[in-house]
């Protein structure tokens, strides 16, 4: 289907379809695939690691609706003739939505720039917001890592979770004191560390995941394990 830009702002993601598939073969430089994302309760497409890095990344915002790979082929006129675009993703938050581009910085040419700038163009015309991500800071991205690798489906006879829950609601709650929490007879320190990193809970990941780490109440997160 072709449309006018202005025709998209209300355009769902249910039901929408990528531009193109998403494929592997030998010679192929870069390793496409399907990300499942707990937010969206789907597999999204990807077509690079970075690609599939990006969708984890954002399944730990807690802020995702739906997530659309390949969304739209864009056509915009630049000084060397016309040229196409196709947006790595579009994502649907509580915030609003976001076109997104996925490209390493150190690969990033005149070209892609080009092409970034007239996405952005095209992202404020609609009211929507727009990021070309490059790469990730450390400690987040080593952090997302070890929760993503967490998470599963977890009992909690002890309802540990809950007294986490608890805990938090009344401030922010540093990782060691979470760790400290116990039914006042046992020493529950690794239980409830286990359950601390399977709740829903904010943390920032600009700082390490260690005792001095700050848990606070999440409204929304995809660290939920049912």
């Amino acid at each position: 289907m072709t449309a006018p830009a202005r025709a998209l702002t209300s355009l769902p993601l249910v039901g929408c379809r990528p531009m193109r598939g998403f494929s592997w073969h030998r010679s192929q430089r870069h390793r496409g695939g399907l990300q499942f994302m707990v937010s969206t309760g789907c597999h999204h497409g990807y077509e690079a690691l970075a690609e599939a890095r990006l969708l984890t990344m954002l399944d730990f915002a807690g802020e995702v609706i739906d997530v659309l790979s390949q969304p739209m082929r864009l056509r915009f006129s630049t000084e060397d003739g016309a040229r196409e675009h196709i947006p790595d993703f579009l994502a649907d938050t509580t915030t609003g939505r976001w076109l997104i581009d996925v490209h390493p910085a150190g690969q990033i040419q005149l070209r892609d720039e080009v092409a970034f700038a007239a996405t952005a163009q095209f992202a404020e015309l609609l009211g929507w917001g727009y990021m070309a991500v490059t790469g990730w800071r450390q400690p987040a991205l080593a952090t997302v890592d070890t929760l993503s690798s967490q998470r599963r489906p977890l009992a909690d006879p002890l309802g540990m979770a809950e007294a986490l829950m608890t805990a938090v609601a009344a401030g922010p709650c540093r990782f060691d004191e979470a760790r400290g929490i116990d039914d006042g007879t046992n020493d529950l320190e690794s239980v409830c560390a286990a359950t601390a990193l399977a709740t829903e809970l904010g943390l920032d990941l600009s700082q390490p995941l260690d005792d001095q780490a700050v848990l606070t109440a999440a409204a929304g997160s995809a660290r939920r394990v049912e």
